[in-house]
């Protein structure tokens, strides 16, 4: 666990690049059962492990990043969806390279303040590529799974710190709890010497990640529409993340309501209902997280 800030951008890719990562216990016990099955009754195909594992963004990176990385030796592009790098992948070589798996609750046990936001940032995640899914498929955009898994994956390099340097993320959300006006890249960059946003795109590309998916999640190309999906949805999670009542939230939603109108053409009251809808379909009554817990 790193306990200081790293130097720059360039030091923070070198050190994160190569980083094991802890999944969701949940992918973990699926995984596991899903290994019995195949091993039972061969009926194990890659659609159902996409199924099982798709709503965890560290387990998705995993996956990702392994078959980009054997794509990259043989040559190949590497698939842009979860479920094509399964099948590139195949079945038996899955459950081989993925048999060792470490829980988050065992990677942080020692940090348990750290492990809960890690949690919220997994859910503020796994919510907002719900809500960017939802409106692609409203958008009739032929890469909605795409769009789906760029913001499941969009705050990576936020993930990957609370997995390796928790005290320092600790810290950088004391900074901004205490004072609301604070910018959060802003923070970043004064306490880690890194905007996390930049991060999370220089890892991407390190990784080899599919281009389209390293396009959709870079937020200076907000212009584009889907760009503007994956965006939009995770701001609206995090202004939301503890409840529509909340200040943060009645002060943003607003404009959040009228950006998202405007990018999926209907009234305000329209685009409400159907972020309404999403979260209800989520078991969220007001779009927060908190009757979300115990994933992890």
């Amino acid at each position: 666990m790193l306990e200081q800030p790293l130097r720059d951008l360039d030091a923070w890719c070198r050190h994160l690049v190569q980083a094991e990562l802890p999944v969701m216990q949940d992918s973990i016990d699926e995984i596991a059962l899903l290994a019995e099955a195949e091993e039972a009754r061969g009926n194990v195909d890659a659609h159902t492990l996409a199924q099982a594992i798709g709503g965890d963004p560290l387990m998705t990176l995993r996956v990702l990043v392994h078959v980009s990385r054997l794509c990259t030796r043989k040559g190949a592009e590497p698939p842009e969806t979860l479920t094509g790098a399964l099948v590139m992948l195949g079945i038996a070589p899955f459950f081989r390279a993925f048999a060792d798996l470490q829980g988050l609750q065992t990677h942080l046990t020692e940090h348990p303040e750290a492990l809960e936001g890690l949690q919220r940032t997994l859910m503020r995640a796994r919510r907002a590529a719900h809500h960017a899914y939802h409106w692609a498929l409203h958008r009739q955009d032929e890469d909605a799974e795409i769009i789906y898994q760029a913001t499941l994956l969009h705050d990576v390099a936020e993930l990957m710190m609370w997995c390796h340097a928790p005290r320092l993320m600790l810290q950088v959300e004391r900074q901004l709890a205490a004072d609301h006006t604070l910018r959060s890249g802003d923070v970043q960059q004064a306490m880690l010497n890194v905007n996390l946003s930049d991060l999370s795109q220089a890892l991407m590309r390190q990784w080899h990640l599919p281009g389209l998916l390293i396009e959709v999640t870079d937020d200076r190309h907000a212009e584009h529409p889907r760009v503007r999906t994956v965006m939009l949805a995770m701001r609206l999670a995090r202004h939301t993340q503890y409840g529509w009542l909340t200040p943060n939230a009645q002060a943003a939603l607003p404009d959040d309501i009228q950006d998202i109108a405007r990018l999926l053409n209907l009234s305000n009251q329209a685009a409400l209902r159907k972020v309404q809808d999403t979260d209800l379909s989520l078991g969220l009554a007001h779009g927060g997280e908190t009757s979300a817990q115990g994933d992890g």
